[in-house]
């Protein structure tokens, strides 16, 4: 009887997605559009108080990208299901060299205006709601479900590192060679980005997407989420530190200043501190992937960052606050690391773009966060309030663990979604990874109620 060869085992391990050629490109891809997006955020700053000398303008043009983004990501979502998404990636990366070099011309020329600068930050937020699902809904279609862990720890980790590590030397470059040559070197970032996707294979819609209208697709995925009980339960635990813990980061110029009168040197300590937890902690949980039970690993790193912060909030030394703030973005990042794999392993491919942008619009909420939390901190002083809303986000948090059979289930929902992909047939870079077996169809809701 003549024996088929044995399939290969699928890589384990932290860093078993980069063994895929296809998302090696995609995370080089993704490395350099983020370095040079969180270098450009400190090059605008710098250019629109040196246009203007106005502190208004600091905050308008930070305004004019957060409006478009959170009208439009819910249209992105949409976009990014229904059309073959590594083109979508490209095309709006070539939008954002372009307006990108109009800037930089007109900065060598001698003539650029305040204008210029709400002109091209309104066009990049309107682009990256289009962009960021489908950089987010392509990683499935790579590495499948199995993969997941490894891949999501992996680009958080690197989004991380280029949140702190861009900022900064985009600030030393300016301040030895000058804002062109940032500019520059943010283009030329932007190039490389789009040279990288170039290289990834094309990731298709899945069969039937497109079919209905626009608006009708944007309700079918609203209502997904409202009607998929673990993804539901995924979502709304997701949003409790959102709202309630993360909003302490705008606080820390006050500890620094009130509590540990430290200045502002202090404070960028606090900062680089807070972001190289923010790193380790993503990169934990690409160690930690190979363990099935997902949901202690959620909820310990959950309430181990609420308690790291209710601790930060009471160190009467600024030295003991340091690692304090270190440990509760270690876990913090490893939370929202694990929530958001778990998110893409359960969601069938037909509404994934729809359930990132709605991702991407859930953590908008946390300058909404900050109204309340900064206005407790003016009542009661900082420390009070980040202790407050600590101590709240651990009761909630435990509350909608005890409240939700489906929250509590989730290892299991998760083990089955794999099981079936592994029963599925699927190539890596080839097309979109299956749908869990209960897949959701346009229009219907599961069963399961709880």
């Amino acid at each position: 009887m003549l024996e088929l060869p044995a399939e290969p085992a699928p890589a384990r391990g932290p860093l078993a997605s980069l063994q895929h050629q296809q998302f090696r490109w995609l995370f080089a891809s993704n490395i350099a559009f983020f370095f040079a997006m969180n270098g450009q955020f400190i090059v605008r700053s710098v250019l629109a108080y040196r246009l203007t000398g106005s502190e208004f303008a600091l905050g308008l043009i930070n305004l004019v990208v957060a409006i478009p983004m959170l009208l439009v990501s819910p249209f992105g979502g949409v976009i990014a299901d229904r059309v073959e998404k590594r083109r979508l990636i490209m095309t709006g990366q070539a939008v954002l060299v372009a307006s990108e070099l109009a800037v930089f011309a007109l900065l060598v020329l001698g003539r650029l205006e305040f204008w210029h600068l709400l002109a091209v930050v309104f066009v990049m937020g309107c682009t990256f709601p289009f962009i960021m699902p489908a950089r987010q809904a392509i990683v499935a279609s790579i590495v499948g479900r199995q993969g997941m862990a490894s891949a999501m720890a992996l680009q958080m980790g690197g989004m991380n590192a280029a949140r702190v590590v861009g900022p900064v030397f985009a600030g030393l470059i300016i301040a030895v060679f000058g804002v062109r040559w940032v500019y520059a070197m943010a283009v030329t970032l932007y190039a490389l980005a789009f040279f990288a996707m170039a290289h990834v294979s094309a990731s298709p819609p899945a069969d039937g997407a497109g079919r209905r209208p626009v608006l009708s697709e944007l309700v079918g995925g609203l209502r997904y989420v409202s009607t998929d009980p673990p993804v539901r339960a995924l979502l709304i635990l997701s949003i409790i530190p959102i709202l309630l813990a993360m909003p302490f980061q705008a606080l820390l110029v006050v500890f620094a200043d009130d509590t540990w009168h430290v200045g502002a040197g202090g404070l960028g300590v606090l900062q680089a501190a807070a972001g190289l937890g923010g790193i380790a902690g993503s990169f934990w949980v690409a160690f930690a992937s190979e363990s099935p039970r997902k949901l202690r690993l959620m909820m310990s790193t959950l309430l181990a960052f609420a308690g790291s912060l209710l601790l930060f909030s009471l160190s009467p030394w600024f030295l003991l606050a340091i690692p304090l703030v270190f440990a509760a973005d270690v876990f913090a990042s490893a939370f929202t690391t694990t929530v958001n794999t778990l998110i893409q392993v359960l969601i069938p491919d037909e509404v994934r773009g729809r359930v990132m942008s709605i991702m991407m619009m859930t953590f908008g909420l946390t300058p909404l966060g900050t109204v309340p939390v900064s206005a407790l901190a003016e009542a009661l002083g900082a420390p009070a309030a980040v202790a407050i809303a600590s101590l709240v986000t651990m009761a909630l948090s435990l509350a909608m663990l005890l409240a939700s059979g489906s929250l509590r289930r989730i290892d299991g929902t998760v083990a089955n979604a794999l099981t079936e992909e592994r029963a599925a047939p699927f190539a890596p870079g080839r097309g979109a990874a299956p749908a869990p077996a209960a897949a959701w169809k346009a229009g219907s809701a599961p069963a399961d109620a709880g």
